[in-house]
This record gives structure tokens, sequence and C-alpha cells, in this order.
């Protein structure tokens, strides 16, 4: 098989079903964004210092790639294979390891600016685009009304994890939290 089809020269491709959009599609823009999501926790993971933290990395992409498949499917059209679930002890998960995180960190007392250690800064940039993927997954879900609210919830809870996650990278690495101390 090629990896190249060239059916989507003319800007479309096609869901789960078979139906094709454009390539701008929302929901293409949706689990496009979950796409790179998943990258850039790979980039995390691949990190030596994430070496304690590799299984629920892993976990995590799974549960991406099981989202993006959610979101490729079609609402119009039934799919003829089965799709892999995302359940609400997916959440729960993700909720124990933010505890389990949280507990071994001092708590908060101001915002921190992003950086300090390379790894510290590859889990902001997967918060971040985290919460972009977050924000297109409820555009999808405004304009078209199909939406699982277990994939807000989750990315809501993995946007969380990956900060609590920042920070204990910097704990882990020695890396100097810096505080953000607004002027004004």
């Amino acid at each position: 098989m090629k990896i190249y089809t060239k059916t989507g020269d003319k800007g479309t491709t096609a869901l789960v079903s078979g139906r094709r959009v454009a390539k701008n599609h929302i929901r293409i823009e949706a689990y496009g964004t979950v796409d790179e999501l998943n990258s850039y926790i790979g980039l995390l993971r691949d990190q030596a210092v994430c070496s304690p933290y590799k299984s629920i990395l892993l976990e995590i992409q799974d549960r991406l790639f099981t989202i993006g498949s959610l979101l490729a499917a079609d609402p119009e059209r039934p799919t003829a294979v089965a799709l892999p679930a995302l359940v609400e002890s997916d959440i729960l998960y993700l909720e124990d390891a933010i505890d389990e995180l949280d507990s071994a960190l001092p708590p908060m007392r101001n915002f921190v600016l992003p950086g300090g250690h390379q790894s510290v800064s590859f889990a902001h940039i997967a918060r971040t685009v985290c919460r972009r993927a977050e924000r297109r997954v409820i555009d999808l879900e405004e304009a078209e009304q199909n939406v699982s609210s277990l994939i807000v919830q989750y990315l809501n809870r993995l946007s969380d994890y990956l900060f609590m996650l920042s920070r204990k990278l910097a704990q882990d690495t020695e890396a100097i939290e810096t505080a953000w101390k607004p002027r004004l």
C-alpha cells in the first residue's frame, strides 16, 4: 500500500465512513489538533527525565488516538468498523495521576512562567496545544452537536495533568520555577 493516494490533492479528506470533507473542515481541525498534541506528548515522552512518566504518557497517547478516531467518525453515516471507546475511567485515571503529582509538589503561590528546563518547556507546549485541541472540539460540538462530552472532559483534565507534570519535571530537574509578577 502506498502512503500517497492523491485523493486529497483537491483539498478534501475522508472521514472514517468514507465521506469526503474539506481539509479545513472543523472536524478535521479538531482531530488534527489532537494529532498534533499526540506528537508533542511523544516528544515529551522521549525526554530522559520523563522515564518515570513513560507509561502514563503512552496511555495518554493511546487515548488521544481513540479521541482522534471518534472525532474522525461521520455523524451522518454509521461506520463499518468498530471504534475504540473513551470511558469515564480514562478521566479518573488522569485525576489520580494529577493528585499523585500534586501530593509531591509544594503549593502554588503564583502563576509560573513556562521554562526552566527543556522537558518543562515541552510539557508546557503540550499543555497549550491540548487547550487548543479542547477549543477546537468545543467549536465542533457547537457547530454539529454530536461530540461526546467525555472528549472535552478528557482534554480538560489532560491539560491539568500536563501542567502538573511540568511542575513535577521542574522539581525533578531542579529547575527554577519563575513566578509571574505582573507589572502594575
